[in-house]
């Protein structure tokens, strides 16, 4: 005879109960993976914000340092600066600066036996005024360095002799003669020669002998550049008395 088990199924012990399965289980384990994924990109953004916060700060510390230590080279800087603006400013006008003193030198060798000078002026700029010195109408076209000189000489060969000397002077451009008169052609004017020449009395009239020639002469410099902070007084050779300022300036009686 063949047992039969009276016991319904869910209520046997000895016999394994059938497993239950449905949807909220897999919503349940979705929801368990959503939220551990969720605490994890957190975990890692929380991280990365840490991280960038702290490189920020570290930069802004270093960017605290280089800009104490520019502040503490701005002086030097500085320093440097004015030192190549001086210098540049020193150069410019050592290049620029008129040399009186090696002109005149050059003018004393060139001057002929023959010829004597009565006024001497030395400007570097035609709006410069020299007192008593020569009345030449032409320094106003001559915007560079002019020397300009009135004497005698023996006569009309030594005023060119005396203008062919001067242009070999180094830096002269041109040579303008204003006049170059003796004795007789002031007669025929109506201006009479005096006897002698004497300067101190206000007569430059040097004509003292019916063959001697009274001369104006100027000498430019055209090339030369000279800024206005290089006008100061030239030296001038011994015997040759000055004024001071922008100009130079001499006058003497006739002599030879």
């Amino acid at each position: 005879m063949r047992p039969v088990n009276l016991i319904p199924p869910d209520e046997r012990r000895g016999d394994r109960a059938a497993m239950r399965t449905g949807v909220f289980s897999y919503v349940l384990i979705g929801a368990l993976v959503a939220a551990v994924l969720a605490v994890a990109a957190v975990a890692l953004t929380s991280k990365q914000i840490s991280d960038r916060k702290s490189e920020v700060a570290q930069l802004q510390q270093q960017e605290l340092a280089a800009q104490a230590k520019a502040q503490s080279l701005t002086a030097f800087t500085n320093f440097r600066a004015a030192q190549e603006a001086r210098s540049s400013t020193i150069i410019s006008l050592a290049q620029s600066r008129f040399d009186w003193e090696r002109v005149l030198n050059e003018f004393a060798r060139v001057i002929p036996s023959n010829v004597w000078f009565v006024k001497i002026a030395g400007t570097v700029d035609p709006t410069v005024s020299v007192p008593d010195g020569p009345d030449i109408q032409g320094r106003d076209s001559i915007s560079g360095p002019a020397l300009e000189m009135q004497g005698c000489a023996s006569g009309q060969d030594a005023v060119a002799g005396l203008i062919a000397n001067l242009e070999e002077i180094d830096g002269v451009t041109r040579v303008g003669l204003e006049s170059s008169e003796r004795p007789d052609d002031s007669q025929e004017t109506g201006t009479a020669a005096p006897a002698s020449g004497d300067s101190a009395s206000g007569n430059t009239d040097c004509r003292t002998r019916d063959f001697i020639t009274q001369f104006k002469i100027i000498a430019a410099f055209d090339a030369v550049p000279t800024p206005a902070a290089a006008t100061t007084a030239p030296s001038v050779p011994s015997g040759v008395p000055t004024t001071g300022g922008s100009q130079l300036t001499a006058s003497a009686g006739s002599g030879g």
